[in-house]
Formats: structure tokens, C-alpha cells, sequence
């Protein structure tokens, strides 16, 4: 059977993009669609401008810092409406650098939403096209809990263009999400509410570092509600109330509200069945290579609920080329991939917490902590540093590394390729660090 492509990849994110262009590397028709901005959740909705907004709420902090130093210096107003407008100009810019890139690839771009007619067939806004590979990296979407008055909340999605700044505001959701950008407001400064379904925020990371993360969040502003749910949203003239569940009902009076409670695969309007693509608890069920229940359509990136991370995503689909159209067949190691919320202050791991190291060796299980006020803030300011590396007592093997700092994604991303290669805590204490430097006392910890 003769199909227009030899590959045709629906959604031009982060995963979809790296496929497409690798793919047509090696000489295959390659066809991309996409309905939305080019460059997917990372560009516009996520990484890219999380940064920038993570790095716009850190300049309060520079201030007093300089003070501290000896400068004379007024911090002034943030000025929103200045930001998004330089903020959008640049994630502009990356738009068009990822059609250039699809263009010089040769890589053909068709704009609208792609739908399954069957395994081989697609229609791209009334265009029907087949392909003998699919590739599918749809990405994700901001999940909405069901409770009354939802409609009037903001979503991750949404936060980004808001057209002023809150003066306050309550964010419902203790992951990520919602841990950086509470961060990031109070640091632009609004007053924030943060509402944690658990005890702690950002479920799934090592304790210490949730406590820690917890603690300094607090100790800036943040008004955490803890062991609380919001249960209604009501709008009125002065604003929105946010009404709470816990052990002591309560509401907030606000001016917006960001629910951040997670994101899921995005895959409602693209026909699965008719393809017969077999879906498991809300995500597209894939092999380790990426293949889904049909031999010749494959998924990766958050559409696959894998591990959503860009990097990831831009990995697999640079495994499924090679695999595909390469005659290289290897798939991705999902073991030691480093994580960062860039939270303030910032935290990132990478490998096994002390939990999952405990349920999966027991007692041989040996922990080292160090937490300390580093150099740039012994002049005036109390921030405090925690390192911690998790060991198997028995081999002495590092089996986890975590970190809540500054600068705590860039030393951990150092720290994953000596745990990758299966480092001891032996092999660090004989390595040499930098003086003085935070990231030294991960070479010296008793």
C-alpha cells in the first residue's frame, strides 16, 4: 500500500518536534500537524515561561540582598503588564525558531487538529492523509476538579495571560504547579494562599525536602493551608471567596484563583477507537519502545503518563526515530533522571527518596543530611541550605541525592551522572569540591 508519509506525528511539542526532525534525518516523509502555537506545552504553557516568571520574583530577593551588602537600592513596583508583553515577544520568537527548524528539516507542517479515521488515515481539518507510522505527542491539559464555582478559576494554562496582577490570591494544589507559583507571586507581591490536600507539599518528593521546601515557604509570606480542600468558589462584586474544608471550615477573599491539582493526557478529540488505541487509566498504554496496542502507532511524552518531564519526552522521541527509521533500536532509561521545582527556594532530586530506598532495601538504608545558612546569605539573611543523600549502608552505593537552594537544579543535574554510573558515597568524599561553594558539601557529608 502506498502512503503519502512515512511518518506522520500529531502534536509539534517538545517530543513530537525531536521525532519528526530526527526521523526526516534519516530520509523518511515526514508530516507534522499541530492546532496551537508550535513548540507545545514547554514552550508555552510550561518550562519556558515558568522561568521566566520564577526569575522576574526573585529580583525582590536581590534587593534586599544588595542592601545587605552595602548598596543603596529601591526595589520600585513590578510592572505585570510590561512583563507579559516581553514575556509573549519571546515565546513568540521561539515559535518561529521551531517552524524554522521544522522547514530546514524538511519536515511538512500542517496546522489544524488531526483526528484517526483508522490506523493508517488521519483528517487534519477536512484534509484526509495517510501515514505508515503515527506517531502520537498530544501532550497534556490542566486537569479542573468538579466543584462549584470551578468556572471562575484560573488554570496553569491561564496564569500566563492573565492581563493584571492579583493582589491576592488562592492556589488550590500542593504539586509543583501550585508550589511554584506561589513562590512566584509572593515574590512579585501578592498575598498567596496556598491550599495542600496532604499535610505537606509536593507529594512524591523525599520528606526532608517537602519540610524544608514547607517551612521556608512559609517563613516568606505564604499562607499555607495544610489537611484542607477548597470546596466551592463564589464570585461577588469585591472579588471571589474560596470556601474550604479542614478541621476548621473557613474562606478566603480573593481576587483570583489558580487551581493547579494536576495535568492529564490530552486525548479527547483524537479518535483513539477508531484506530483501536488502547487507553489505560486516562493515558495511551505504550511498550517500552514506545509502541502502542497498534504495531505501527506509537506515543510518547505526557500523552504516555510515563515520566512528564520535556527532556524525557524529547528522548523518547529521539529513540522511537532511531528505532524506527534508523535500524537502531534502543528505548529510554528512566532510572536517575533529575526533577526541579523551581520553587523558592528552589528543590531538585534526583534518584530514590528515603522512603521508596527504605521499602526497597530496609534497614541497610543510611541517610546524611547537611543544612546550613550558605556564604551569599550570612550578611543579614536566614536562608538555609538542605542536602541529603540517601545510601544503601551496605555497598555504600548513593542511591538518591536532594537538595533545597539555590542553584539546587544545576548542582543535583551534576550529581545524575555520577549516580547513574552508580557512584559511592566513598566516590564522593574522595572527590574534591570547589571552595566555597554550596555544592561541596555534597563531598564532604558525615
Amino acid at each position: 500500500m502506498s502512503f503519502d508519509y512515512d511518518l506522520f506525528v500529531i502534536g509539534a511539542g517538545s517530543g513530537g518536534i525531536a521525532a519528526a526532525r530526527r526521523a526526516a534525518s534519516y530520509g523518511a516523509r515526514v508530516a507534522i500537524a499541530e492546532r496551537d502555537s508550535l513548540g507545545g506545552t514547554c514552550v508555552n504553557r510550561g518550562c519556558v515561561p515558568k522561568k521566566l516568571f520564577v526569575y522576574a520574583s526573585r529580583f525582590a530577593e536581590q534587593f534586599q540582598l544588595a542592601q545587605d551588602y552595602g548598596w543603596s537600592v529601591e526595589a520600585g513596583e513590578f510592572d505585570w503588564p510590561h512583563f507579559i508583553a516581553a514575556k509573549d515577544q519571546e515565546i513568540g520568537r521561539l515559535n518561529q525558531v521551531y517552524q524554522r527548524l521544522l522547514e530546514d528539516s524538511g519536515v511538512t507542517l500542517l496546522r489544524g487538529l488531526a483526528q484517526f479515521c483508522d490506523r493508517h488515515t488521519l483528517e487534519v481539518d477536512g484534509q484526509t492523509v495517510t501515514a505508515e507510522k503515527i506517531l502520537i505527542a498530544v501532550g497534556g491539559k490542566p486537569r479542573r476538579p468538579e466543584i462549584p464555582g470551578i468556572e471562575h478559576a484560573w488554570v496553569s494554562d491561564d496564569i500566563f495571560h492573565v492581563p493584571q496582577q492579583p493582589r491576592r490570591i488562592a492556589i488550590i494544589g500542593g504539586g509543583y504547579i501550585g508550589v511554584e507559583f506561589a513562590g512566584i507571586l509572593q515574590g512579585l507581591g501578592s498575598q498567596v494562599s496556598l491550599v495542600v490536600r496532604d499535610r505537606l507539599v509536593l507529594n512524591h518528593f523525599d520528606q526532608d525536602i517537602r519540610e524544608h521546601v514547607q517551612l521556608s515557604m512559609a517563613s516568606q509570606g505564604v499562607e499555607i493551608h495544610t489537611d484542607t480542600e477548597a470546596k466551592a468558589i463564589e464570585r461577588h462584586d469585591r472579588g471571589l471567596t474560596v470556601w474550604l474544608t479542614g478541621e476548621e471550615p473557613q474562606s478566603l477573599e480573593v481576587d483570583g484563583v489558580l487551581v493547579a491539582t494536576g495535568r492529564v493526557a490530552h486525548l479527547g478529540p483524537l479518535r483513539l477507537e477508531a484506530a483501536g488505541v488502547t487507553v489505560e487509566r486516562g493515558a495511551i498504554a505504550v511498550d517500552a519502545y514506545s509502541r502502542t496496542s497498534q504495531a505501527n502507532i506509537f506515543a510518547v511524552g505526557d500523552c504516555t503518563n510515563r515520566r512528564n518531564l520535556t527532556p524525557v519526552a524529547i528522548a523518547e522521541g529521539r529513540a522511537f526515530a532511531d528505532t524506527e527509521f534508523n535500524q537502531q533500536p534502543h528505548h529510554v532509561s528512566y532510572h536517575c533522571i533529575p526533577s526541579a521545582v523551581f520553587s523558592h527556594p528552589e528543590a531538585a532530586t534526583v534518584g530514590l527518596t528515603e522512603a521508596e530506598a527504605r521499602a526497597k532495601i530496609g534497614d541497610a538504608v543510611r541517610c546524611y543530611r547537611s543544612q546550613f545558612r550558605p556564604l551569599l546569605h550570612t550578611l543579614g539573611h536566614t536562608t538555609q541550605v538542605l542536602l541529603k543523600l540517601v545510601v544503601d549502608g551496605e555497598t555504600d552505593k548513593v542511591l538518591g541525592a536532594h537538595m533545597v537552594g539555590e542553584a539546587a537544579a544545576e548542582i543535583i543535574q551534576g550529581l545524575a551522572v555520577a549516580l547513574r554510573l552508580g557512584a559511592t558515597r566513598s566516590d564522593l568524599n574522595q572527590t574534591i569540591g570547589i571552595h566555597p561553594s554550596t555544592g561541596e558539601e555534597f563531598f564532604s557529608m558525615r
